[in-house]
């Protein structure tokens, strides 16, 4: 079993800058593909980036490719998603996410466990 735990979130201006972590318990972290979804208001999760175990590979959705940046520590047990230029359309909760399948995947169904979400609100 492994629990997520998000932290980060909140409410900035567009252009701005966040930084949201994902602590997870359990002596294993290295051995999950990692990744951070989206929901915002009236639409469907969303994926946004995934990382491997090892960090070595990494996957991004193409909206927030040049913006956004994935990366883990495995030995603090925590990922993080590195935010940049903000803008509204960024808005939503933010999901982390563990896949047992070592190579990031994409699809929301290869995760087998998933953190309580942070808010994130960007004002235009």
């Amino acid at each position: 079993q492994v629990q997520l735990v998000e932290s980060g979130g909140g409410l900035v201006q567009a252009g701005d800058s966040l930084r949201l972590s994902c602590a997870a318990s359990g002596r294993t972290f290295s051995s999950y593909a990692m990744g951070w979804f989206r929901q915002a208001p009236g639409k469907e999760r969303e994926f946004v980036t995934t990382i491997s175990g090892s960090g070595g590979t990494t996957n991004y959705e193409d909206s927030v490719k040049d913006r956004f940046t994935i990366s883990r520590d495995n030995a603090k047990n925590t990922v993080y998603l590195q935010m940049n230029n903000l803008k509204s359309e960024d808005t939503a909760i933010y999901y982390c996410a563990a896949s047992r399948l070592y190579i990031a995947p994409r699809r929301s169904a290869s995760y087998d466990y998933w953190g309580q979400g942070t808010q994130v609100t960007v004002s235009s």
